[in-house]
């Protein structure tokens, strides 16, 4: 069996942050571990409260889960402090972390904030330097590079961007677009497009954590980069087309539609 780590927030309501990983990870046949970064009161229609966990602690979860049972592959995603993201940064460094895949998790589906700007800086600057992918959707890849995406042409050149921070590899998600729903692959300054399909199910709760998190328990198989995120991707598209409907706003995904 392999082992998957997550470094990210809780979600209370189930359908995002570590319950979606750990879910999604146990659903591909894989063994889940975490490090908890903050604490969220969130559920389908918003986040209430963000409470972030000391960076001791999270240090500490780190020490406890390197030491013990080393993870093949580590998904990142909501930290919610600069505090916290050079702590995980160190620690990674400290174990020679590999196959790290970095969702950048600045706001929830609903749209509510859940990172600081000297948070954004840090992670241009110390964590994406680190990340083997980073898998940024349309909003957070317009942040990342300071370009307005309205097409795959403007896709192109925000990866080109952020690329430059030191990366191997660019998944850019299509979900945001009006033209389609393709993601870009960008590595090593080629442009890989995965077609993408919309589904009419408005609940996609939790959709960026859990392909980064199957992303990484793939990397984890020892899939390719290009075969990680088509197989993700497949398992996703699986999770909405199920059409769980929970919650009275954007509900969350149906993880275990194979079992």
């Amino acid at each position: 069996m392999h082992t998957v780590l997550s470094i990210a927030g809780s979600d209370s309501s189930g359908g995002a942050g570590i319950q979606a990983d750990l879910k999604t990870i146990t659903c591909l046949g894989e063994y889940g571990m975490t490090v908890i970064t903050a604490l969220t009161a969130q559920n389908t229609m918003g986040v209430e409260g963000v409470e972030a966990v000391s960076v001791q602690m999270v240090r500490s979860q780190m020490d406890a889960v390197f030491s013990d049972i080393r993870p093949e592959a580590v998904k990142l995603g909501m930290i919610a402090t600069p505090d916290i993201m050079e702590a995980v940064c160190e620690k990674l460094k400290e174990y020679r972390a590999e196959n790290i895949v970095v969702d950048p998790v600045m706001a929830a589906t609903s749209g509510s904030s859940l990172m600081e700007n000297r948070t954004v800086r840090t992670l241009k600057e110390k964590l994406i330097p680190m990340a083997d992918i980073i898998t940024p959707n349309i909003l957070e890849a317009e942040v990342l590079s300071g370009i307005k995406i309205h097409g795959k042409e403007d896709m192109i050149k925000a990866a080109e961007v952020i690329a430059d921070y030191g990366k191997d590899a660019v998944l850019i998600k299509g979900g945001h677009l009006e033209e389609s729903a393709d993601d870009l692959l960008y590595k090593n300054g080629k442009a890989v497009w995965f077609s993408g399909k919309r589904f009419d199910n408005p609940n996609t709760h939790g959709t960026g954590c859990t392909l980064s998190s199957a992303i990484a328990t793939f990397l984890a198989k020892g899939c390719s980069m290009e075969e990680s995120v088509e197989k993700a991707k497949a398992y996703v598209a699986g999770a909405i087309k199920a059409n769980l409907d929970l919650g009275k706003g954007r509900g969350p995904l149906k993880h275990n539609y194979k079992i």
